[in-house]
């Protein structure tokens, strides 16, 4: 049994001030409104505050790991060194998350989310299917995915192509349980028809890197996709007289939203009217880090085998296109609260509670009885002190790595 006591806990629909959760077995069995002096308090965070685990649903690396990386960076792999570095930022659960690239190594990265999943890292953060931000998107919106490698969703690509969107469509197809979220660009010639294929197989279809119309995205909508990637980054403006992708997914309720909150990838101020548009229940914070992210700048770093560089506020290619990311869940929930102005507890939803539900993890992303014992330990500046997977503590700040690479 683990009691942690004297923080404050926020839930789904309060902060309960101080508090005591008990844990035992992997799970939450008891949430307390008081510091009882008759159960064994083995930790108390009286000025602390204990959140549900980040889940983060799109992240591409950190601390200089790719989840492209071929070389041995962990006798597991990039996949399961991300598991194990991503919960001192708090991450409970994460979507590996690629780029557009060949046959090849999408297989690799695919394999070892298997395998991670398969054979959890102890002391990591859980592996889901991954998230992949896929060849199927246009070239016009594709910012810094590789250009050589976007692929037409007929499958079918001009002669002398080292490979055909067939080809990829053949791995998603062969790695069908570790491929949670796709995205794609609707308005690509068989794109509808793609949404359809990917959603009868249990898919999540997400909709980005797009120049969609208002009517195109409507329509895929329609077909059954239910997510947008970044929301307001890789796709047209919002305008007044061409909503576009953005407008539609705003208006949808049927589409649950990522954002980037990192205060450069989109204003404060959008994201914070994006979250009342849409409501908290509708909106995941997410990262779209890379492996810069953690990096000191300057420092060189790989987005899918291209190199990038930790800008001051982004990942950068070397023509100075902005490659993502350099924050991590821990900044985002800081930034959500401190610059956006949002509560504690829709904080927590954005950060944890809506992915959870998106990707079924039924008893996630919530501090309730009976939940999965997720959750993290913030200090009074919303620092992460400790992390809890299944109940066992696999991050305490101030403490060596546990698993030198």
């Amino acid at each position: 049994m683990i009691v942690l006591s004297g923080a404050a806990l926020v839930l789904p629909d309060r902060v309960l001030s101080p508090g005591t959760l008990v844990i035992d077995a992997g799970r939450i069995v008891e949430i307390r409104p008081d510091t009882p002096s008759h159960l064994p308090s083995q930790f108390a965070f009286h000025g602390h505050y204990i959140v549900p685990g980040f889940i983060d649903v799109h992240v591409h690396g950190v601390d200089g790991v790719d989840t492209h990386d071929e070389d041995a960076v962990h006798r597991g792999g990039a996949i399961a060194a991300l598991a194990e570095r991503l919960p001192r930022y708090g991450v409970t659960a994460f979507c590996p998350t690629t780029v557009a690239c060949g046959p090849a190594s999408l297989r690799g990265v695919l394999d070892q989310v298997r395998r991670a999943r398969a054979a959890p890292v102890a002391r990591g953060a859980r592996v889901l299917p991954a998230h992949l931000e896929s060849n199927f998107i246009s070239p016009e919106y594709c910012g810094a995915q590789p250009r050589a490698c976007l692929r037409s969703p007929k499958g079918a690509d001009g002669a002398g192509a080292e490979f055909s969107g067939a080809d990829i469509l053949q791995e998603i197809e062969r790695a069908r349980p570790d491929v949670g979220i796709v995205t794609l660009a609707p308005e690509l010639d068989g794109g509808l028809d793609l949404i359809g294929w990917l959603v009868a197989r249990g898919h999540r279809v997400s909709l980005g890197h797009s120049g969609a119309t208002y009517d195109q995205a409507q329509a895929a909508i329609a077909a059954g996709a239910c997510q947008a990637t970044h929301l307001f980054n890789r796709m047209p403006p919002l305008s007044h007289r061409a909503p576009g992708l953005a407008g539609a997914v705003l208006q949808a309720d049927e589409v649950v939203a990522e954002i980037i909150c990192d205060g450069v990838h989109v204003h404060p101020s959008l994201v914070h009217t994006t979250i009342a548009a849409k409501h908290p229940a509708r909106v995941m914070a997410i990262t779209d880090a890379t492996a810069a992210a953690g990096l000191a700048i300057g420092a060189r770093a790989s987005l899918g085998g291209q190199p990038i560089t930790a800008g001051e506020f982004t990942a950068l290619l070397p023509d100075g296109t902005i490659a993502g990311s350099i924050w991590m869940m821990d900044r985002t929930f800081q930034m959500l609260v401190g610059v956006v102005g949002v509560s504690l507890v829709d904080a927590a939803t954005l950060c944890a509670t809506t992915a959870a539900r998106e990707l079924g993890l039924v008893g996630h992303g919530v501090l309730a009885p009976d939940a999965v014992a997720d959750l993290v330990v913030l200090d009074p500046n919303f620092t992460v002190v400790q992390t809890y997977v299944a109940g066992q503590l696999i991050y305490a700040r101030n403490t060596p790595a546990t698993a030198p690479v």
